[in-house]
């Protein structure tokens, strides 16, 4: 399906998918697209080739995972319990939480990564390993819309099988020059191998990413980048997406999510607010999927939530104070009588 101008290499399970022109330079756009604009051409591409968007997956999932981590659990009930239906089928914009991104010495997330991200995917059931290729063909016509070109995309990976619980697969990763993008991974149930699908997946971000070839945090946090440290502006981030999808803060469950991002936040950070970085993400995710807690009460929800974590601590403190002031350890030495106060006394 990919044709003569692609070379395939194999070395033992090694196996490499490169173009015969791969050498030629790539020059990214001068005028990078707005969100908006980007997504509504991924949608676009996915449709001319049959495949329609479908609607998101709730962000509050709580099957196996309080949150949605991907797309391809839209496909559950087809690979885990071998049933001929899935959740959705297509084209998904999936807005995920994962805490999994790969980290520097520091802990700090390195650039490409976020603990929230839009998961664009493609996920759908197959009856064939045609079908499998004819995804990939479809998608290298997607990227070629973005402003991608063939000769810039490889693909590699191993020829193995893996398994995780009922679910079995092949996995193809794809990248753009250097820049790794994504996986291609063919999916089916143990048990009824039949029961076959496929989950093309990438990230908004990382595509617009490789395109544009600039600088990470720019990219992502815009005129906020530097402002504070970008964890801080990762958390916020989050922290947005979620209680937007009206998942407040709670000792446990999917609100225990919430709460753990919120801890990232140091409040001297946003001793001035986070209207403006909350209006900013909130634009941000509604042009993704809708949500359901205005922006105002997404940020006042953020304002109270570090409010409240920063009082604990001083109240500890001057709990301990007044302790320790009045323990016997601690209290005033009494005051040695003189004599003219004896005299009075006597008088």
């Amino acid at each position: 399906m990919l044709g003569q101008n692609w070379e395939f290499t194999i070395d033992g399970t090694n196996l490499e998918i490169r173009h015969r022109h791969r050498g030629s330079p790539y020059a990214p756009p001068r005028r990078p697209p707005s969100w908006a604009d980007l997504l509504r051409t991924l949608e676009d591409a996915f449709a001319v080739r049959g495949v329609p968007r479908d609607s998101c997956i709730p962000l509050r999932w709580g099957r196996e995972t309080e949150l949605a981590i991907s797309a391809v659990q839209a496909l559950d009930p087809l690979l885990k319990d071998g049933r001929p239906v899935t959740y959705r089928s297509g084209f998904l914009p999936q807005p995920v939480v994962r805490f999994t991104g790969e980290r520097d010495q520091n802990g700090e997330l390195l650039d490409g990564y976020l603990t929230s991200f839009v998961n664009v995917s493609r996920v759908q059931p197959i009856q064939s390993i045609d079908e499998y290729a004819g995804v990939l063909d479809d998608w290298l016509y997607v990227l070629s819309r973005l402003g991608f070109h063939a000769r810039h995309i490889s693909l590699y990976g191993q020829l193995k099988v893996w398994h995780r619980r009922q679910v079995g697969g092949m996995t193809l990763m794809f990248r753009h020059l250097n820049r790794t993008l994504g996986d291609l991974v063919l999916l089916w149930n143990v048990e009824n191998p039949q029961r076959m699908a496929v989950d093309l997946g990438t990230g908004l971000e990382r595509l617009a990413w490789a395109r544009t070839l600039g600088r990470w945090d720019e990219l992502i946090f815009g005129s906020l980048a530097g402002s504070v440290p970008t964890p801080t502006l990762d958390a916020l981030r989050t922290a947005t997406l979620l209680l937007g999808n009206g998942i407040m803060p709670a000792a446990r469950g999917a609100g225990g999510v919430t709460r753990r991002v919120l801890s990232r936040i140091p409040p001297e950070s946003v001793r001035l607010g986070v209207s403006a970085a909350v209006r900013s993400w909130y634009q941000y995710w509604t042009a993704i999927a809708g949500l359901s807690v205005p922006w105002p009460a997404v940020a006042s929800s953020i304002e109270q939530e570090i409010g409240a974590a920063r009082r604990i601590p001083l109240q500890a403190e001057k709990t301990a104070i007044q302790a320790l002031s009045t323990s016997p350890a601690h209290s005033p030495t009494p005051r040695t009588p003189r004599a003219k106060d004896w005299l009075r006394h006597d008088v």
